[in-house]
């Protein structure tokens, strides 16, 4: 694997670098074990710092690394203020944010506020404590129905199959959106406020740059002594502000609380929520200069591969940010969804319920229903599409090695509760859960673990992953890694103002286009027969172009081009 590194124009240290930036997430378990235990590491994170710093990006949003027992990927966490043993130090966290901030690349930490784990001192407190107590009313306990309590407080749903309400040894019920043990903070106890305070001042002052808002949309809930049935709270509105458990108008109350607190720093810490909520004008609450900042839109994660819902979708984010004040978010892979070059390589979504390629993983990823190569070269183009957009990137790690999806992982190796919490018939089109999406990366063609670690891995990786390796692209015209590195290279170039036009001369049909200031443009084929190549400096393309009758240049199906064309 090559070494050296390519040294990029440090990023301007403004208040404002979030807007435009290209984020790269790491999921930490999954990117580099630098120990050889089979778990990434913080050791792991900074030994590949070159690596980040010659891909081009300007950040990294790290996933939670926290003292956690993995119910749910480390998003069940036992302490706010530490890093897991398997993971790291604080002092080796420390490192990290040097030899990161050494190179001009920021960060950005997961924060979970929704919920602790049923580790954590103040639950295991609530648990050992009576019913009414302080230590209790800091999360949701309720009594029970029926005759002694022996039923739960209401027949909810968690996100992850299963009830929403665990009983405990004294027979009241607690309240869990998500695993069992992932219990839910009452955020109307004044402890829980300021105690996530304190927790975002500590790491504010340990350097971090900002925070990814883990289920933004869910701290502020109004619970009355009669609950509604699931019946009942699923047919009450969303869009208001007034539902029970999501998207209440109070939370944004809390975020002006932390407001607060990012502006004690300088540069202002950021923040983006991750906010599922039912319009524009909802999510635009969070993206809010007094509240949170930024919100990710996941529309481009929904939408097929057709310029028409491509356009669409560009269109109606950057109007809403045009009103909020904020830059919008890009996004179409992460830890949550199955990878866009498998997404891209199915047939088309048409309206079918559940996430996109899940059923895929769930059938075992039959190599008949899926045109591998076509949805690499799909998610290849949709990600320069995605690049030459104004405003934030975010990018998952691994998609810049063109990885697709891992469906081959047995049940007894599989992590996910929203595997364990289902069985084989209520699991539809959610799938088989998110491990495939975050198997550890291959840095080798060869080793234990493809030299993610000197060790083996926490989930198997399949064999095909050797020819995916960073080790197989690393300066090999056309790869994937080598166009992620070129188009973002160009990029941080050709920044301007977070504008574009759309080009009505070159768009139609299957072709979109659009200019950004400094004249350049970024032309997409999103079909599959060849197209006319404008005029102009082709700066990259996310295909080789091909040849007409004549030898004048085509843009391929499938397939993104930038051309340089002058002042615009």
């Amino acid at each position: 694997m090559t070494e050296s590194v390519t040294t990029l124009a440090p990023l301007a240290e403004t208040t404002d670098w979030w807007r435009q930036a290209a984020v790269y997430q790491i999921y930490p378990r999954s990117f580099a074990d630098g120990n050889g235990d089979g778990i990434g590491d913080l050791r792991g994170i900074i030994s590949r710092v070159p690596y980040l710093l010659q891909l081009g990006i300007e950040a990294v949003w790290l996933s939670p690394f926290y003292p956690s027992a993995l119910a749910d990927g480390g998003y069940d966490v036992d302490d706010f203020r530490d890093v897991d043993p398997k993971i790291g130090t604080l002092e080796q966290f420390d490192e990290m944010v040097a030899a990161l901030h050494g190179v001009g690349i920021k960060l950005i930490v997961d924060i979970v506020p929704n919920h602790s784990s049923d580790r954590h001192a103040w639950f295991r407190e609530a648990l050992e404590s009576p019913k009414g107590s302080n230590a209790r009313a800091r999360y949701i306990f309720r009594d029970g129905k029926g005759e002694r309590g022996e039923l739960p407080p209401a027949d909810w749903t968690s996100i992850f199959g299963g009830p929403a309400w665990t009983q405990v040894p004294d027979g009241q019920w607690y309240l869990h959106s998500f695993a069992t043990e992932q219990p839910d903070f009452d955020w109307k106890h004044p402890e829980v406020r300021e105690d996530f305070l304190r927790t975002l001042r500590f790491w504010s002052d340990r350097g971090v740059d900002g925070f990814r808002v883990d289920v933004a949309h869910g701290l502020a809930k109004d619970l009355g002594d009669v609950l509604p049935s699931k019946a009942e709270l699923k047919a009450m509105p969303k869009a208001d502000g007034t539902h029970p458990l999501w998207d209440r108008d109070e939370v944004h109350e809390i975020y002006a609380e932390w407001r607060a607190v990012f502006d004690e720093y300088t540069p202002a810490r950021t923040a983006v929520a991750e906010a599922w909520v039912e319009t524009p004008e909802r999510r635009a609450k969070y993206a809010s200069p007094t509240g949170l900042g930024q919100a990710f839109n996941f529309d481009l994660m929904d939408a097929d591969f057709d310029a028409t819902h491509f356009r669409d979708i560009v269109t109606d984010n950057l109007a809403q940010s045009a009103v909020t004040g904020s830059s919008t978010t890009w996004v179409f892979s992460n830890h949550d969804g199955v990878r866009h070059a498998t997404r891209y390589g199915l047939a088309p979504r048409a309206g079918r319920p559940g996430k996109q390629g899940a059923d895929w993983v769930l059938a075992g990823g039959p190599a008949d229903e899926i045109a591998a190569e076509l949805g690499l070269r799909r998610a290849r183009a949709a990600t320069l599409f995605e690049l030459a957009l104004p405003g934030s990137a975010y990018l998952y790690q691994g998609e810049e090695l063109g990885l697709h999806e891992v469906a081959e992982i047995p049940d007894e190796r599989r992590q996910d509760p929203a595997f364990w919490r289902t069985t084989p018939e209520t699991r539809g089109h959610d799938g088989l859960g998110r491990d495939g999406c975050r198997v550890p990366l291959p840095w080798t063609r060869t080793g234990s673990s493809f030299g993610f670690g000197t060790g083996g891995a926490h989930l198997p990786q399949p064999a095909w992953f050797a020819d995916s390796s960073v080790e197989a692209e690393d300066g090999v015209a056309g790869s994937t890694l080598e166009l992620y590195r070129e188009a973002l290279r160009l990029r941080r170039e050709l920044q301007g103002a977070e504008t574009l036009t759309w080009n009505e001369e070159l768009s139609g049909g299957d072709v979109l286009a659009f200019t950004r200031p400094g004249g350049w443009l970024s032309i997409t084929n999103f079909g599959d027969e060849p197209v006319a190549l404008p005029d102009g400096e082709l700066l990259v393309m996310s295909a080789d172009p091909v040849d007409d009758t004549d030898g004048t240049a085509l843009l391929p199906g499938a397939t993104t081009a930038w051309l340089r064309r002058g002042e615009a």
